[in-house]
C-alpha cells in the first residue's frame, strides 16, 4: 500500500510517469529484504532503511533516482544519463535497467 502523501504527490503526473514510478517502486521493494519506510522528504518520494535512502523523483518526462550505490555501477549504466549530482535519469519509454537497479537498491538500502 502506497504512502498517502506519496500517492497524492505522484497522482499529479502524466500516466506514463506514474507507470514508470510504479515500476521503479515495485522493483525497489522487490530488491530489498526487510522493512522500507516510504515517505515524503523535502517534498520528494523517499524510501529509507535506517540512515540509508533512495529517492524516486518524478519529472514530466523522466524520473531521477538518487541512491548512494549509483556511482559504483556507473559502467553498467553507460546507456543512461547521470546528472552532475550522480542521479540516474530514466526517461518515459526508455528500458528500465532492472538487473542493475536491483543491485543499486540492494547495495544502498541493505549495505
Amino acid at each position: 500500500m502506497m504512502n498517502e502523501a506519496v500517492h497524492t504527490y505522484i497522482s499529479t503526473y502524466p500516466d506514463a510517469v506514474k507507470d514508470l514510478f510504479s515500476a521503479l517502486r515495485t522493483l525497489l521493494y522487490d530488491s530489498v529484504p526487510g522493512d522500507i519506510t516510504e515517505s515524503m522528504w523535502a517534498r520528494l518520494p523517499s524510501y529509507t532503511v535506517g540512515d540509508a535512502h533512495v529517492r524516486l523523483i518524478p519529472f514530466k518526462d523522466h524520473i531521477n533516482i538518487e541512491a548512494a550505490a549509483i556511482p559504483a555501477h556507473k559502467e553498467a549504466l553507460s546507456g543512461y544519463k547521470l546528472t552532475p549530482k550522480g542521479m540516474l535519469q530514466i526517461f518515459v519509454g526508455q528500458d528500465v535497467p532492472a538487473d542493475v537497479l536491483r543491485l543499486i537498491f540492494s547495495d544502498t538500502l541493505s549495505g
